[in-house]
């Protein structure tokens, strides 16, 4: 797969802005705040229409215009693709392929990228909700169908909350409409939940070979941790998962009507990560965390690549300035040659003259290419 043009109006503080990419390893530079990192983000956004930047897409148009489009050509299993995306401010959107109205699935289902920013190496002392999102941004990727569940859970669980808030105001309480919505709920988290354990185990196998190259003596593990599932919780099918769920729901009705939200539910589940046994985000060293996102960022490439047997884009968003020497060169000569990889730095000081031989440089200013 290959990003071969890309054009921005009014995207953020690029109001006009096209780029061709020639090469497979494109290097985008610049000043702080010019714009390096809207240009990899509008990338990432044409994959899943979404960016972990914020989750207000206004925000993505220009202070001054009232719309963005973003554009781009990509090559893909041989077959040349233009994509097209419009959003305006009273949230009208439209999506082409081949300049033909697409579908939303149809559309995500195109392009797929890796983004790995230096705000990922905060995942492990972030908050749970940080690695629920890394998580549900990932598994969309391979599984298109996975972000329609996700947002129907989200949309059975906010009406059982305003339920929940709605009784409480009026004094009384209808069980049974509450065992309505336990119901739903344990049928789509049980899903949710399914997925997301599949998917860790899948990374895991991945992730462990990487992270141990680049520690030496090392193991890493990833355990999904849900309330009212155990430890040892690896052959539990989808049925298992939801009669637990449910009961579980059952077991905290009380807590659930007096605090007017539900609590429990894979809103609220968490990722752990451990080396050597040991839980990473209280022992490990900042080193050694960055290790872990750089394992799991490198596995993401190779998990598309095999369900979907083509190379996905990886965009590097000012990570090598975060990263040691060890890490930075186990990062650069680990990327696939085949793979298309665009990193955006502060300037070509932190590559060596071996890999900026065969790199195309763009300098950005102000959402401009000089």
């Amino acid at each position: 797969m290959k990003l071969t043009d890309l054009k921005l109006t009014n995207y953020r503080n690029c109001t006009d802005l096209f780029l061709n990419f020639d090469k497979m390893k494109v290097l985008i530079i610049g000043k702080n705040a010019q714009g390096k990192t809207n240009i990899l983000e509008s990338i990432c956004f044409l994959s899943t229409l979404k960016t972990p930047r914020t989750s207000n897409i206004t925000e993505l148009i220009n202070f001054e215009k009232d719309y963005f489009r973003i554009e781009a050509d990509i090559i893909k299993a041989n077959t040349d693709i233009s994509m097209s995306y419009n959003y305006t401010q009273d949230k009208k959107r439209e999506a082409k392929l081949n300049n033909v109205k697409s579908t939303i699935k149809d559309f995500k289902s195109v392009l797929k990228t890796v983004l790995f920013a230096s705000s990922d190496l905060l995942l492990l002392r972030g908050t749970p909700q940080d690695r629920r999102d890394w998580l549900d941004r990932a598994i969309s990727q391979i599984y298109p169908a996975y972000d329609d569940r996700l947002t129907k859970y989200e949309k059975i669980r906010i009406q059982k909350n305003n339920f929940l808030k709605a009784c409480a105001k009026a004094g009384t309480m209808d069980k049974d409409l509450l065992d309505v919505y336990n119901d739903q709920l344990s049928i789509t988290g049980s899903n949710l939940i399914y997925i997301r354990k599949k998917y860790l185990k899948e990374i895991e196998k991945i992730a462990l070979s990487k992270h141990k190259t680049i520690s030496e003596t090392e193991n890493l593990s990833i355990m999904y941790d849900c309330s009212f599932l155990g430890a040892n919780s690896e052959t539990e099918d989808i049925e298992q998962i939801k009669d637990k769920f449910h009961l579980s729901l059952t077991e905290r009705m009380d807590e659930e009507i007096r605090r007017c939200q539900s609590c429990v539910g894979p809103h609220r589940d968490d990722i752990i990560f451990y080396i050597n046994n040991q839980e990473a985000t209280k022992f490990a060293s900042q080193g050694q965390q960055r290790t872990i996102v750089l394992s799991l960022k490198l596995s993401e490439l190779d998990i598309i690549t095999q369900k979907t047997g083509e190379e996905p884009v990886l965009l590097l968003d000012d990570v090598l300035a975060e990263l040691d020497d060890i890490r930075q060169n186990y990062l650069l000569k680990s990327i696939n040659p085949q793979t298309q990889t665009i990193i955006t730095s502060v300037d070509t000081i932190l590559f060596e003259d071996e890999f900026l031989k065969d790199v195309q440089i763009y300098k950005i200013d102000n959402g401009t290419c000089i």
